[in-house]
């Protein structure tokens, strides 16, 4: 069976993780209870998780020449990853995101991208082959919004369908990046910052999709936390609820089910069944600590699941 092909442009940070037994007030110094340091960034994250199941990955990303960026090539060589698009630049360090978690599994994330946003639009045409033979192409804002939205128009051009992630959300966007994106997925924060709409119920959920659908998108799915997640196209609204784990470390389940989403859409699923399948991925995610090392692999999950 031929394996689904994922490409992925984004971001790849170093996580600098600090557990607490709560976050800290401004100016307020904090003992923390334990230290991790692991790979993230939301393309390196996405592109992880679409490996982890089986996928046929490929990543647009830039680093520095520096050790984290050392170690961050290898993780991805470790992963099956094909890193023919992972550029280094010695104008910037690597991107590296410091993360507090308190004892809830809540996070507060400061994110400096450093070689993140020395990608050029000339280095994504270089991969304009790669993007069209793939499946799915996935795409988030950790990253310059012009490169982005370039790999999104290589992709409409070649016929590959996109799954544009909003994040971390900004409040104007070019109104093309809508019209572009085959499924646009924010969270519930992103989508309000978006829309100006408050989320306060599964009612205000849809209304706040339907406006993304009226800027462009051709279908919205927002995920919610533990509401789960929600699809909203022109014909049908659909809830898929989330699992009922109790969450130890939230970081990167938004990532886990993108990444999962582009797998299971490229293995031929439908939005719903995919949707169910990416729900339940990041259930599993967020019951484990740290980012990329709590995302399952295809082999730890039940078989009604990855197949």
């Amino acid at each position: 069976m031929k394996k689904p092909k994922i490409f992925v442009i984004g971001a790849s940070n170093t996580d600098l993780i600090s557990y607490v037994s709560r976050l800290p007030k401004w100016g307020e110094t904090l003992h923390g209870k334990r230290f991790h340091m692991g790979y993230g960034g939301k393309g390196a994250n996405q592109a992880v998780m679409a490996a982890k199941l089986g996928g046929e990955v490929k990543i647009i990303t830039k680093l520095g020449n520096d050790i984290f960026g050392e170690n961050t090539l290898n993780n991805f060589k470790s992963m099956g990853i094909d890193t023919k698009y992972v550029f280094f630049t010695d104008k910037a360090f690597s991107g590296v995101a410091p993360i507090t978690v308190d004892t809830e599994g809540n996070n507060a994330i400061i994110i400096i991208m450093g070689a993140n946003d020395l990608l050029k639009v000339e280095e994504i045409e270089k991969a304009r082959k790669d993007i069209a033979e793939a499946d799915v192409m996935v795409s988030q804002l950790e990253i310059p919004v012009e490169i982005s939205l370039a790999a999104m128009k290589i992709a409409k051009e070649t016929g590959t369908m996109t799954i544009f992630n909003p994040a971390p959300a900004r409040p104007a966007l070019p109104d093309e990046i809508y019209k572009l994106s085959d499924i646009i997925c924010p969270n519930e924060s992103e989508t309000e910052m978006l829309t100006g709409m408050q989320i306060k119920s599964l009612k205000d959920a849809e209304k706040a999709a339907e406006s993304l659908l009226d800027r462009g998108a051709k279908t919205v799915i927002l995920t919610l936390g533990k509401r789960g997640s929600i699809l909203v196209d022109r014909k049908e609204v659909v809830h898929i609820p989330a699992t009922k784990d109790k969450a130890l470390d939230t970081t990167g389940a938004g990532d886990a089910f993108v990444g999962s989403l582009a797998y299971f859409l490229s293995l031929g699923k439908s939005l719903k069944d995919a949707m169910r399948r990416a729900s339940y991925i990041a259930g599993v995610s967020v019951k484990s600590s740290g980012t990329q090392v709590s995302f399952p692999w295809a082999k730890d999950l039940p078989e009604e699941i990855v197949n």
